[in-house]
């Protein structure tokens, strides 16, 4: 459990819980002097409801065993109350993993997939601009010099100025959406985020090319960090390389306010070295955003563990998904 994580974890914040709520989650908090968990609650069909712990458990000073045994029996004892049949929580690695096996009483297991992505791209922007431009791959130099040479005018919008430039960002998402054959969140869901969290928190970058919005990206600037949200393209303009330029905006506007990281979010890249993985989902923006600094080395996090607070709705919802894997592999 990492030191300040609450002060540093943007899904573990208040301003984070609070948009969670405006989206419709029910969220709660357990804190003491030590331990901070925000918590998000799931409600899946036919097993009923389990708890979620994003990016871990927050330990805000070294504390002893007996107290972080203590904190976790008041989260088991809020799971029990809420009748939540497991709670899910993410793994920075296998110290945090070891500290919950010895301080609690119920069983932890692996979690039949992973909440977050288990590898992320964090790049150190304290160091000069032209250090940073020097580190990247030569052919994501050249794109940005693309971009910039075709005309992109870049900038940022928030709840309270461009509202249009907020419904180009959502069209753009249902696009991209369409076009790669995966799940975005529902216009809902962007809309309440924009109303609920800061603007100097959450910031829209926009890439207009001859009067149209063709690219967009959201950052969040938390902590000490910068990080990459979501991000949209058109793809008729996909050879004028907007993308390129806005992560290298959002880059220099965080390092000119003082943040000393930026986090591109998740990659896979064993996934993306292994040439027969070539038409995986991961491939293209793994290779996109390690274009930024190829010889950062992704850090790696243990994944999602599930604490078993009801043994009998956990059984039912793996049988479950054992079932739906079934029926997934039938119908391909």
């Amino acid at each position: 459990m990492e030191n300040n994580a609450k002060n540093t974890e943007f899904l573990q914040s208040e301003e984070w819980r609070e948009f969670q709520a405006k989206a419709g989650s029910r969220v709660f908090c357990v804190e003491n002097e030590e331990f901070s968990a925000s918590i998000i609650e799931h409600q899946l069909p036919i097993v009923g409801k389990y708890f979620y712990i994003p990016r871990g458990i927050a330990e805000k000073v070294k504390s002893e065993k007996l107290k972080v045994k203590s904190f976790l029996n008041e989260l088991v004892g809020l799971a029990k109350k809420e009748n939540a049949g497991w709670v899910r929580v993410d793994l920075k690695d296998k110290n945090d993993l070891n500290l919950i096996k010895e301080n609690i009483d119920c069983k932890l297991i692996k979690a039949p997939h992973d909440m977050q992505p288990k590898e992320i791209l964090v790049i150190n922007i304290t160091k000069p601009e032209e250090e940073l431009l020097a580190k990247m791959s030569q052919k994501t130099r050249y794109n940005i010099k693309i971009a910039q040479k075709r005309g992109i005018s870049l900038r940022t919008a928030n709840k309270y100025e461009n509202t249009n430039d907020i419904s180009e960002f959502i069209r753009l998402v249902k696009a991209t959406a369409k076009r790669k054959g995966i799940s975005f969140h529902a216009e809902n869901y962007y809309m309440k985020m924009f109303e609920t969290i800061p603007g100097e928190i959450l910031k829209l970058y926009c890439a207009e090319y001859q009067g149209k919005i063709i690219a967009a990206n959201l950052v969040v600037f938390y902590g000490d960090t910068a990080t990459y949200l979501h991000g949209a393209t058109d793809d008729e303009y996909r050879n004028v390389m907007a993308p390129h330029l806005l992560q290298w905006q959002a880059i220099q506007d965080a390092k000119k306010a003082g943040y000393k990281k930026y986090d591109f979010g998740g990659v896979k890249i064993q996934e993306t070295r292994n040439k027969k993985q070539e038409t995986n989902s991961w491939t293209g923006i793994t290779r996109f955003k390690l274009g930024f600094s190829p010889n950062t080395k992704p850090l790696e996090f243990a994944g999602s563990y599930d604490i078993i607070v009801n043994p009998r709705v956990y059984l039912l919802y793996r049988v479950l998904q054992k079932i739906k894997e079934l029926f997934i592999k039938i119908r391909k």
